[in-house]
This record gives structure tokens, sequence and C-alpha cells, in this order.
């Protein structure tokens, strides 16, 4: 019973209750609890997916939970797409790198500001950082850049051939970095310490009571959110509009509330002197994100016949490049300073600014 009265359990049913209860749609009050309802839900899904990720072991913790967060990701985008029509054709885009401009700028940032300003300097492993970086490059290219520029479609489109190779190329890079991380290299991602190191913790056992209560959340969780921000997104759109912001804002709120576990979970992480962990969290999220979400919202258009915008504009590819850039320099040496983090944080508010301002 003391299982089922946790917040995590808590929440996501009270969520469920409020939105059969019809209230969403008559009251402003209402609409903010569930908002409130709607992040508390996307933490539950993923505290309730890391119980599952510790009982199932590596590399299948690790899927189930990159799993998990693109379900929220691609349910959200594709239940929008499908209710708008047309004029949802560059939300995934909008979404995928809002998500990745957050993380690349905004989360390790933040890491690198908050753990260097506590910790001086902070160690973590450089070849983890390459082999993710670039992992994340060819991704990126292939699904944000490359649309812009080819000749098959006209605009910022790939044609059906090009959507599913970039989609292959996509699953076949996110697969080889997972088994990198999880198998073949799992030692450069390990946190180093003699307080921190992973392999000297006591391990969590999981009885099968608590796994199949965390598998069921999962899904209710997981079910709820996707519910939730769909029928907040009118009221969300509405209020970016009512004040005169571009609507591409939507996408950017979008990945903040899927984001927000990973990145409370990567600065604490930071502030505890685990940098390793942070990055690993800020990257894998990264790369997940566009590695899984892009090829599963690409299968879904393809066979509901649905347009789907995925190139940038040049403006936002140069923002892109210096992050991925920047990012690159910062983490080239294995050792955080906190400069590093002002200039990635100061890219992010170039980010927003210019999308306000452009």
């Amino acid at each position: 019973m003391r299982l089922f009265l946790q917040w995590t359990s808590v929440l996501p049913v009270l969520a469920w209750l409020l939105f059969f209860s019809g209230l969403i749609h008559d009251s402003t009050f209402f609409q903010i609890v569930a908002s409130v309802l709607l992040i508390g839900s996307v933490m539950s899904a993923v505290h309730h997916s890391e119980i599952i990720a510790e009982r199932v072991g590596e590399p299948y913790g690790t899927i189930i939970l990159a799993v998990s967060i693109t379900v929220i990701e691609v349910s959200i985008i594709v239940s929008l797409m499908m209710s708008e029509g047309q004029q949802a054709a560059s939300l995934a885009r909008d979404t995928v790198y809002a998500a990745t401009m957050l993380i690349l700028n905004g989360i390790i940032g933040l890491c690198l500001l908050i753990g260097g300003l506590k910790h001086y300097e902070q160690n973590f492993s450089a070849p983890s950082v390459t082999i993710a970086l670039i992992s994340l490059v060819s991704i990126i290219v292939f699904t944000l850049v490359f649309p812009t520029f080819t000749e098959s479609v006209q605009g910022s489109y790939y044609s059906n051939p090009q959507l599913i190779f970039a989609s292959i190329a996509c699953l076949v890079i996110y697969s080889t970095f997972l088994f990198a991380q999880t198998r073949r290299y799992r030692q450069y991602f390990l946190t180093i310490g003699a307080d921190e190191n992973e392999e000297a913790a006591e391990p969590i056992v999981i009885s099968n009571q608590v796994f199949i209560i965390s598998l069921v959340f999962l899904l209710v969780s997981l079910g709820i959110v996707v519910l939730l921000a769909k029928t907040l997104s009118p009221t969300i759109e509405s209020i970016i509009i009512s004040y005169s912001l571009p609507k591409t804002l939507v996408g950017v709120v979008i990945a903040a509330i899927i984001l927000l576990p990973e990145a409370m979970a990567a600065i604490i992480a930071a502030r505890k002197n685990r940098l390793q962990t942070s990055i690993n969290l800020s990257l894998g999220s990264a790369l997940a994100s566009i590695g899984l979400t892009i090829p599963s919202v690409a299968v879904v258009c393809i066979i509901m016949g649905m347009p789907i915008i995925l190139g940038l504009d040049i403006k936002s590819i140069v923002l892109l490049g210096l992050s991925v850039f920047t990012v690159m320099l910062a983490l080239s040496s294995g050792k955080s300073n906190v400069v590093y983090g002002v200039v990635l944080l100061v890219n992010l508010f170039a980010f927003i600014f210019l999308m306000i301002y452009p």
C-alpha cells in the first residue's frame, strides 16, 4: 500500500482524474493545476523507468529509459501534428531543435557553471565526450541540415526515400553509440573517484512487486502526459501568441517539459562532483531526442501521408553549429571551467532572443 501512496504514483492518478473530469476546458485554475500535474507525471514516468532500468540491467535498462522519454516526445508531436495538420508540419523539427539547443547550451552550461563554482575544476572522460559528439554531429546534419539543401523536393523537406535513409542512419548511429556506452567502451562512461565510484556502490534490490508496479505506473504516466500536453497545447499557444511571441516557442516549451527530469538530475550530479554523470545524461538525452524521435515521427508521417518539415533556416543552422562547436571545445580537455558554462548559457539566451527578435 505504501508504494501506491508515493507521489510518483499519486500524481499520475490525480492527473487522470482531472483529465476525465472535463474541468480543464472551463477553468484557468484547473489548467494551472493540470500543468503542475503534467510536470509531475513526466518526472514520475522517468522515476519508474529508472526503477525498471535498475532491475533489467544494461544495456536494456538504458534502452527502456531512452524509449520512455522518446515515447513522450513522439506521442506529443504526432498527436499535435494529427490534430493541427499542415500547420504543425514543422513541430517535430522545432521540438527536436529546441531540445538539442536546451541540452547543449542550457543543461551542459548550467552543469559546468554550477559544478565549477562549487568545486573549481571537475574531471570527466574526454573519450566519452568524443564518442557522443561525433554521433550527435552526424545525426544533426542528417536530420536538421541536409533537408534544407536537398533538391528532390522543394523546400525544407525530404523525399520519402531520403527520409527513410536518414531515419535508418539515425538508428544505426544511435544503436552503435548505445553499444559503445553499455558494452564495448563502457569504462569511458563510468564516474571516476573514490567517493563516487559506481562499482563500489551497493546494488539496489528491486523486488518483483516493485518492478510490476513501476511498469504499470510508467504506462499510466506516459499516457496522461500525452493527453495533458495535447489538451494544454492550445492554451500554451494562445498565451504565446497573445504576447506577440513566435509560435515556434511552443516547441521550446514542449522540449523543456520533456527534458526537465534529465536537467534536474544532471545539475544535482554536477553539484555532487559527478560531472561525468551529468555529461552522460545530457549528451545521451540529445542523441535519443534526435536519433529516436525523428525515425519514429518519420514512420508515422510516411504511413499517414503527413508532411514533415525538417530542414532549419540558415540562422538556426549557424546557431546550432556554434553550439556544437562550443561544446566540442569546452569538453575536449577532460576538465571543466566556469567560463565554458557562461559561454554556453549566453548561446542559449541568444537562441531564445533571436527567436523572439529574428
